[in-house]
């Protein structure tokens, strides 16, 4: 695809102006491409959905959901940077490309490394809000995973992948957590809610203490728990495999501070149905074998995340008593 050619006939279309700087990619996207586009009526980011995810059956209406959703949280005051509207229609498509519009924003991502108590009190705080939108105390079903695992083995070998040599000594662990998982879903406390689904530090900007969250197209109903302790952990240093439980008791403390959900459950049974990084590692070693992918980019983007993933997966699995232990001397 031309991308000059594409982005003016976007701007024509939607009636953005004319650019007035050199089009230029934003760095940071894992799934999805994100463009820089600045003309003489304002400046915008243009987020290109991934066309092979865009080919599920599935994605249309997923979108469709997370863009009302977006309008609930925008109604409630949530701080976000919120896609534009065009003609009755969020998400857009011109030549069969899918795609969405913000407005720029000056703010700036945090380094895992850069995180102080105020932001997990902020993020913690404003997850408890986005929960508190919709809370519904009803029957909650979890989609089981069930991934095989040898079958990307015996592929990624086939294919001389160095996939292979990432996942040989894993199978057996990536099955454990499966399993238990699949166990543990089935006995979720009976509550959902609006959740974000991928309010880690990369999807908040800052500007100061100022914060605007993005990527809002993964919105669902899911169950409130599992998101507060994967965000708790990812908060305070999960992904760097270096977890500070003052920074996690504080994002769990203030979260609670607002939230109408008990705190006293079975949390064991939360931490082992916090799986879903499994279908993120998945997706990763099908971009790396070729699967469901069609350039050399994503296709590095997807190895890199297999080695990443992977090692959050099995940190994840190594850390449980800790983690436990904490969240048990949190509720008394």
């Amino acid at each position: 695809m031309d991308l000059e050619s594409f982005f003016n006939k976007v701007c024509d279309k939607l009636h953005l102006g004319n650019s007035i700087l050199e089009l230029k990619q934003i760095t940071g996207g894992l799934t999805h491409r994100m463009f820089k586009v600045f003309t003489d009526h304002g400046k915008y980011v243009i987020k290109l959905l991934n066309p092979n995810i865009m080919k599920r059956d599935e994605a249309i209406e997923n979108y469709n959901i997370a863009d009302k959703l977006e309008e609930i949280l925008k109604k409630n005051n949530i701080s976000a940077i919120y896609s534009l509207n065009f003609n009755g229609k969020k998400m857009q498509c011109i030549d069969k490309q899918y795609f969405y519009v913000f407005m720029w924003y000056d703010g700036k991502v945090l380094n895992n490394s850069d995180v102080k108590q105020i932001n997990c009190e902020k993020i913690g705080d404003v997850l408890s809000k986005i929960h508190n939108i919709d809370l519904r105390y009803e029957k909650y079903m979890k989609d089981q995973i069930h991934i095989n695992w040898n079958k990307y083995l015996e592929l990624s070998r086939d294919k001389s992948s160095i996939v292979y040599d990432l996942l040989v000594d894993k199978v057996d662990i990536l099955n454990d957590i499966m399993n238990k998982g699949n166990i543990a879903v089935k006995n979720l406390p009976n509550v959902k809610s609006i959740c974000h689904n991928d309010m880690d530090c990369k999807n908040v900007m800052w500007l100061n203490d100022e914060f605007k969250l993005i990527d809002l197209e993964c919105l669902c109903y899911n169950n409130p728990y599992c998101e507060l302790l994967e965000l708790a952990l990812c908060w305070s240093g999960y992904e760097t495999h270096n977890i500070d439980f003052n920074l996690f008791n504080s994002f769990i403390n203030q979260y609670f501070k607002n939230s109408k959900l008990d705190i006293d459950i079975d949390w064991k049974n939360i931490y082992y149905s916090n799986y879903n990084r499994l279908e993120w590692l998945e997706f990763n070693i099908k971009r790396s074998l070729m699967i469901d992918c069609d350039t050399e980019e994503e296709q590095r983007i997807g190895l890199n995340e297999v080695k990443v993933t992977l090692e959050h997966i099995i940190y994840y699995n190594n850390i449980k008593d800790d983690i436990l232990e904490n969240i048990n001397n949190l509720i008394g």
